[in-house]
């Protein structure tokens, strides 16, 4: 079956892209940047992060651009006052649920949070940190989880689903409680996981 192209206009560039293309690729085609956190190229989108918020005209509120499909004649505009105001509220949001400890962190320097915050200016998080302690999973030799650190991006739930097949992971809980679990168990090591360390590979 022929996919057909549609014609969309981006921060006042037309572009062509195939149909059913999502705003984030349709962007990327056009030379166009939008930052985002769960989005990974090979896995499926879960539109958690809210990072990637576009304005699109005739839409209420801010898109997503990762889930949103691209249609014939949309207008997106990516870098208007509010989608930055809203951009940086997600970040700010998520950073209020994360330690800030990015000197004696691992990942310092290579963490995409990091970048993203540095990019924003965010210096200093308005909101209270209220999340309670979780212990770090280091049941197993290839792999050490951490979800104090985790963004509930999704990522990694993804790549053990979409990828390896396996199916390990998946979130617990709703809302603020939300944890990304390992089986029916706490730890790694009580799950079906073959330590391939996909979950690490393409966690931000």
């Amino acid at each position: 079956e022929e996919i057909m192209a549609i014609t969309l206009t981006i921060d006042r560039q037309t572009v062509e892209v195939p149909e059913g293309t999502n705003v984030l690729d349709a962007a990327a085609a056009a030379g166009v940047k939008i930052p985002t956190l769960c989005h990974f190229p090979g896995i499926t989108s879960p539109g958690s992060c809210r990072v990637c918020l576009v304005e699109i005209e005739g839409a209420r509120t801010l898109q997503p651009a990762c889930v949103t499909p691209a249609t014939a004649g949309m207008k997106v505009h990516t870098h208007t006052k509010r989608v930055r105001t809203g951009r940086r509220m997600s970040v700010e949001l998520l950073l209020a649920n994360h330690p800030w400890d990015c000197n004696a962190c691992v990942r310092n320097g290579t963490c995409e949070l990091q970048e993203l915050a540095k990019t924003m200016g965010i210096t200093d998080v308005r909101f209270p940190y209220s999340r309670e302690e979780i212990p770090v999973d280091t049941s197993t030799p290839a792999v050490v989880r951490d979800m104090n650190k985790c963004i509930l991006c999704r990522r990694c739930v993804a790549v053990c689903q979409d990828i390896q097949g396996v199916g390990t992971l998946s979130p617990r809980a709703r809302g603020f409680d939300t944890v990304i679990g390992a089986g029916a168990g706490e730890n790694l090591c009580d799950a079906v996981c073959v330590q391939c360390g996909q979950c690490t590979a393409v966690c931000p």
